[in-house]
């Protein structure tokens, strides 16, 4: 069974997850981290928990979801794998940075391109890739069929999704992705989003009135 910690980072409270199984193997997704402080605490968690890093995995290029890939990568000296999709959004991270008051010094270096990839495997547990477009173009969903839960990233948030209106956001393709291959995965399964708490799709397909929306007929995505 994979364990899921949720570490919040960034002004943005962004959601890093550190996916550990019973070998010690992690996975780090979406490091926000981005200050000394926030540095440590991930560290600290990853160390204090006798933890190995393997990789780093990304569900989408934007800003806020990378500040931290530089630290994590020259602590451990682990990779950074994405969908090759979102590589276009990268040589902006530094600007992006500096529009929201952060300090990126160095474009991210994709090392793992996810694209042609259906699964992640580390330990003894794997995770299926979903690759879920919309909010952008190369954005993946991380399920794990055997913990029953999946990171979406910002493709679905509780009470709402992602938005449309960045470079290669389409909101066809984002709800085709959510009705497609999010919810198909069942209701039971926790959904790990990119910002804000986990929920469940049950609760989505109940609540979430962006789809109801399109399950109610009101609105042809």
């Amino acid at each position: 069974m994979i364990n899921v910690a949720v570490l919040p980072f960034n002004s943005f409270q962004e959601n890093t997850y550190v996916l550990s199984d019973e070998t010690g193997a992690c996975l780090i997704v979406d490091p926000g981290n981005n200050n000394d402080r926030e540095d440590e605490k991930i560290a600290g968690y990853i160390e204090g928990n006798g933890l190995k890093p393997t990789l780093i995995v990304n569900t989408h290029g934007h800003v806020d979801h990378l500040l931290g890939v530089r630290f994590l990568q020259e602590r451990y000296g682990i990779p950074l794998a994405m969908h090759g999709g979102d590589a276009f959004l990268l040589p902006q991270v530094p600007l992006q940075g500096r529009m929201y008051g952060f300090t990126i010094s160095e474009v991210p270096v994709v090392d793992r391109d996810l694209a042609d990839e259906k699964s992640l495997r580390f330990g003894n547990s794997e995770l299926e890739i979903l690759h879920v477009p919309g909010h952008s173009p190369g954005h993946i969903a991380l399920y794990s069929r055997e913990s029953e839960f999946v990171i979406v990233g910002d493709v679905l948030f509780r009470g709402s999704i992602g938005r449309t209106d960045l470079p290669g956001g389409d909101y066809h393709q984002l709800m085709t992705s959510i009705i497609g291959q999010i919810l198909p995965l069942g209701g039971h399964i926790t959904v790990y989003p990119g910002h804000g708490r986990p929920t469940t799709i049950s609760q989505e397909v109940d609540r979430n009135p962006f789809i109801r929306e399109v399950i109610d007929g009101e609105v042809n995505f």
